[in-house]
């Protein structure tokens, strides 16, 4: 059984082998995209390597057990995961800081984050954890709240919410790090490598609750186990890079100084 709230330093594959059957409640999996030429990321078919991860999680998860799947636009098309996840949706992450270069076609600006689920209905789905602000006009929300439908039918839980609303299946207020983000680790973790805390804050807040143990199957230099640290979920963490390894550690370390600190 591997050790909880530590980052191991070995291949995914080889590592998932050790993971208890049906005892993990959410997987973060941001690991190779196949779209650049990082030898991390030299994949010969993402597809069959996704549909290779999700045949490799299925058992780990609990029934409604959620995992969410990094990559880009076609990370899992041409493969049939249906035997073994439920697919709920397709989140397009929008970053719309990138330089938009294309020349002969239309530059790519999303991620996609593929939401599955074990089973029929999700064991977590914390709506209020993760609510942002409305961008609905008083007058107009009013005007719509006054619909019957609304008032007294089944649209009633559309009503407006002062905590704020559903984020929807497109994050575009999430923004990318840059060379100047305070919490970039190294500038080789720029871009793919190293995503946002907020970003995977709103994944392990949304379907993942305090004492639930989270798998972070390509840790890199550990943003969701600092988030799950942060938010008193339990991990396990793999990662085949040592420098990674260390660097996640230290961001660790840092953490815990920080919250002894306070």
């Amino acid at each position: 059984m591997l050790e909880r709230n530590t980052i191991h330093c070995g291949d995914t594959f080889n590592l998932l082998k050790e993971v208890k059957d049906a005892s993990i409640d959410l997987i973060v999996c941001d690991g190779p995209y196949g779209v650049t030429e990082a030898p991390w990321d030299k994949i010969p078919s993402i597809q069959e390597f996704n549909l290779a991860l999700i045949k490799g999680f299925a058992p780990k998860l609990k029934e409604g057990g959620a995992l969410y799947l990094f990559g880009k636009p076609d990370c899992i098309d041409f493969i049939d995961y249906r035997q073994f996840l439920n697919l709920r949706s397709k989140i397009v992450w929008y970053q719309p800081s990138r330089l938009a270069q294309g020349r002969i076609n239309y530059t790519n600006n999303y991620d996609i984050i593929c939401y599955f689920i074990k089973g029929k209905k999700p064991q977590r789905y914390n709506l209020d954890a993760i609510r942002v602000a409305q961008l609905v006009e008083l007058a107009h929300r009013l005007r719509c709240e006054n619909v019957p439908s609304v008032t007294n039918g089944k649209f009633g839980k559309t009503k407006y919410n002062p905590k704020g609303k559903n984020p929807g299946d497109v994050w575009g207020d999430i923004k990318q790090l840059t060379y100047k983000s305070k919490e970039l680790v190294c500038r080789e973790a720029l871009n793919t490598l190293q995503k946002p805390e907020k970003l995977i804050e709103r994944i392990v807040l949304a379907s993942s609750s305090p004492g639930d143990l989270v798998l972070d199957p390509f840790a890199g230099v550990g943003t969701c186990p600092i988030v799950c640290k942060r938010h008193q979920r339990d991990f396990i963490g793999f990662e085949i890079e040592p420098n990674f390894v260390k660097a996640g550690n230290e961001r660790m370390r840092k953490c815990d100084d920080e919250r002894n600190s306070a």
